[in-house]
């Protein structure tokens, strides 16, 4: 058993745990689909503060959404980079299943809170197509650049770019990608649209 994998089932005996206990206190999830605004233009001639620039409804990508943990200070500005459908494995031995394709999206994390964030981020992240379907990460390169850490720790102000990939049938019409904090548990889930 390689070293991801046994990660990843740590990951996930912790979160069945985690889960079990929030069950019981579960005050309301969201899904918050704005993104932050950019700020002014400094070549305007305007004073920064006197004009933001008017963020879209509904974030995009390239669009950043600002996410809270569950502890207390736990904050992420996260912003969905670049999307490469269909993703071509690193080598010849990264394929997809049989009827199935690799779907790549690249994340950046900032740390905006108080307290360090400590989390496995494909954990938290899924995709869904048009027909509603969701589909949770795959362990995989793409030739498109490095993937996202399988643990990802960034003290307050830290930053962390990197590839998440999904596998999906071929025939699916990737819509939304969702992601949230705490492997996908804090009660703040971003959501970006892709088509």
């Amino acid at each position: 058993m390689n070293r991801r994998t046994r990660i990843r089932l740590s990951a996930a005996t912790a979160i069945a745990a985690c889960a079990l206990s929030l069950t019981a206190c579960n005050t309301g999830s969201t899904v918050t689909d704005k993104p932050k605004a950019a700020p002014a233009s400094k070549s305007s001639g305007e004073k920064p503060a006197a004009k933001k620039s008017k963020a879209p409804d509904v974030a995009k990508v390239g669009d950043t959404i600002a996410l809270k943990g569950t502890d207390d200070g736990s904050k992420l500005d996260v912003t969905v980079v670049k999307v490469v459908d269909p993703a071509k494995g690193a080598d010849e031995f990264t394929t997809p299943e049989s009827g199935k394709r690799f779907v790549g999206i690249q994340f950046r994390l900032v740390n905006t809170g108080s307290v360090a964030y400590n989390d496995s981020p494909s954990n938290g992240a899924q995709i869904s197509d048009a027909d509603g379907q969701q589909f949770q990460t795959t362990f995989g390169d793409i030739s498109a650049g490095p993937s996202m850490a399988s643990e990802v720790k960034l003290k307050p102000g830290a930053k962390a770019l990197g590839w998440i990939v999904f596998e999906v049938p071929k025939a699916s019409k990737v819509s939304v990608v969702q992601f949230g904090m705490d492997s996908g548990f804090a009660q703040q889930t971003g959501e970006w649209k892709l088509s």
